[in-house]
């Protein structure tokens, strides 16, 4: 299958803050996702706070959506990110694109870079987490803890720190290397260093007072960059996207 025209991708019916990072030759696409924003809709009201303004097929995980021309066009949804969670998310413009690059997530051969602002400072300036998780899915919530059977390891490296700060502030770097639904947020929240924002598993107290200082309400965990190389049309081809880190993480460090 040929890769879609220039119109496609020029013409897409993007959701409210979302935008197009890079895209390739083969129809794979990274777009930068807003805090707040949903990678897919729940609901029809949801549509215009999703990736795409348009229909979301939940069985085929894609959008469909009718052109100016009268033309049905569709976008597979690739991966997924908490709603408050800012950052990259992939999506592709044929099945069986989708289909390749979904297995490369399957089998763990794609590299997830993330940021976040904690509250607390790592004792250690790299280190290897491993966890394991309980996850429960009831009513269309997921929440997740420690204590459970499910492996969950990720890569710790400390980038920035503010020990003056009350409470301290750091700016880590999180490479998951397993993907379970809030891993990272329960992870740091286990070492008595929850995400700044975090609403669920965080430090509510000191949100409360971090919001009336800084003004600054969401939740500070930022997917910074995906890489990976996957097999298509019988050649080998590398992605790579990065979603600039946001102006309100530079301006709480500041």
């Amino acid at each position: 299958m040929s890769a879609p025209a220039e119109s496609f991708w020029t013409t897409l019916p993007l959701g409210r803050g979302f935008g197009l990072l890079t895209r390739d030759a083969n129809g794979l696409a990274a777009f930068a996702k807003p805090a707040g924003g949903l990678s897919h809709p729940n609901t029809p009201r949801d549509q215009s706070r999703s990736l795409l303004d348009a229909t979301y097929v939940t069985e085929g995980e894609f959008f469909q959506w009718t052109t100016a021309e009268g033309a049905v066009s569709r976008l597979w949804l690739l991966n997924r990110l908490d709603g408050a969670t800012s950052g990259v998310i992939l999506a592709a413009a044929s099945a069986d694109l989708a289909g390749e690059i979904r297995r490369m997530f399957q089998h763990k051969q794609v590299r997830k870079v993330y940021n976040a602002l904690v509250f607390g400072v790592p004792t250690r300036s790299s280190d290897i987490w491993r966890d394991r998780l309980a996850v429960q899915r009831k009513g269309g919530v997921v929440r997740a803890g420690v204590g459970g059977n499910i492996p969950a390891e990720a890569s710790v490296t400390v980038l920035r720190q503010q020990r003056a700060a009350s409470p301290p502030l750091a700016l880590i770097q999180l490479e998951p290397r397993t993907g379970r639904s809030h891993q990272l947020r329960v992870q740091c929240a286990k070492r008595h260093l929850p995400i700044v924002g975090d609403a669920t598993y965080g430090d509510f107290t000191a949100n409360r007072a971090f919001a009336k200082h800084t003004g600054e309400k969401r939740l500070f965990l930022h997917s910074l960059e995906t890489t990976f190389e996957y097999e298509f049309a019988g050649r080998i081809h590398r992605f790579t996207a990065k979603a600039p880190l946001p102006a309100e993480f530079a301006r709480v460090l500041a």
